[in-house]
Formats: structure tokens, C-alpha cells, sequence
């Protein structure tokens, strides 16, 4: 995990460039693990993942909904691509905010026609 996390700014957790049944447990396992050092907002950054396959973002909306149930806020920084085209078919931008970038997340604001 890397990034801030001295509870005044989100935490910053790098995902695997590839992410499938082989890792995505691990995956979530490291956004879930975020939430100790007591942020309000996570901030995972696949800005340089070009493959997750079903299992890996179905560990991603597990890791949300733990992350929910502690009261923190996940988001995803994707920039355009192909990962990012398979979370809007999947509807995953209606169940958490997508950012293009890291910078973006962390600010907060959705740029619009996301």
C-alpha cells in the first residue's frame, strides 16, 4: 500500500497492473487493510491496470462494500481504456466514483459525462 494516511487525506492503494483469480483476493485484501490507519476515503489507483477480469472486480465491490460497512469511501482512478470501458458496461460507475486520474480522486469531483 502506498500513500498518505494520517486521516486527513485519502489513502492512496496501487492495484496490481493485472488483476484475476489469482490475485484479486490480494487485491481486496489491500483496499480492505486501508481502512485501519482511518481515512474517510480510499483512493485505488489503476491507472496503470490493463486487465481485471470477473473475479477481480467482483473482489473490488467486495473490498467497497467492507470498506462502506467502516464508514470509508472507495474510488477508482481509471483512466480511459479498456478497463475502464468494462467498468461502464458492468455499471460499476453507478456503485462507486471512477476518476480519470489519482489527482482527480483525491480531489473529488466527478468530471461530468463521466
Amino acid at each position: 500500500m502506498a500513500g498518505q494516511g494520517d486521516g486527513a487525506g485519502p489513502v492512496i492503494v496501487m492495484v496490481p497492473p493485472e488483476i484475476d483469480m489469482l490475485n484479486a483476493d490480494a487485491a481486496r485484501d489491500l483496499l480492505c487493510a486501508s481502512c485501519v490507519v482511518g481515512a474517510a476515503v480510499v483512493v485505488a489507483d489503476m491507472t496503470s491496470t490493463t486487465f481485471c477480469d470477473s473475479s477481480g472486480f467482483r473482489e473490488i465491490l467486495a473490498g467497497r462494500r467492507r470498506l462502506a460497512e467502516v464508514g470509508v469511501e472507495l474510488r477508482l482512478a481509471v483512466p480511459p481504456g479498456n478497463v475502464r470501458r468494462v467498468i461502464k458496461l458492468l455499471g460499476l460507475d453507478r456503485a462507486m466514483p471512477v476518476f480519470p486520474t489519482v489527482a482527480a480522486a483525491i480531489a473529488g469531483h466527478l468530471p461530468t459525462g463521466r
